[in-house]
């Protein structure tokens, strides 16, 4: 199945990372306590950021809708998104096209 882009696979990657970085708690997710998220350096958090964007790109493709923390993650196929709520309010968009 999967999910269909036209842009750049690693612009879609880096804009999903960043939006990723918007969810508390998100590492919870990589099952990581808070205080273990806290120990890594800014570097290693980013890097551990980007292939969770990776994995959940991936898990969409299989599963339209996810929750990470307190968040919903969702991909829309006919608009060519991943959306990302938090109670029920939208907080991010991520455009594949």
């Amino acid at each position: 199945m999967g999910i269909k882009f036209g842009r750049e696979y690693n612009d879609i990657i880096d804009d999903f990372t960043q939006a990723l970085h918007s969810i508390d708690e998100c590492y919870t997710f990589l099952e990581m306590t808070n205080d273990e998220w806290n120990e890594l350096e800014r570097e290693e958090q980013q890097e551990c950021m980007k292939t969770l964007a990776d994995d959940l790109f991936y898990g969409l493709g299989t599963s339209p809708k996810m929750k990470v923390g307190g968040c919903t993650l969702s991909h829309d196929k006919e608009k060519h998104v991943i959306v990302i709520h938090h109670d029920g309010k939208l907080i991010s968009v991520i455009y594949l096209v």
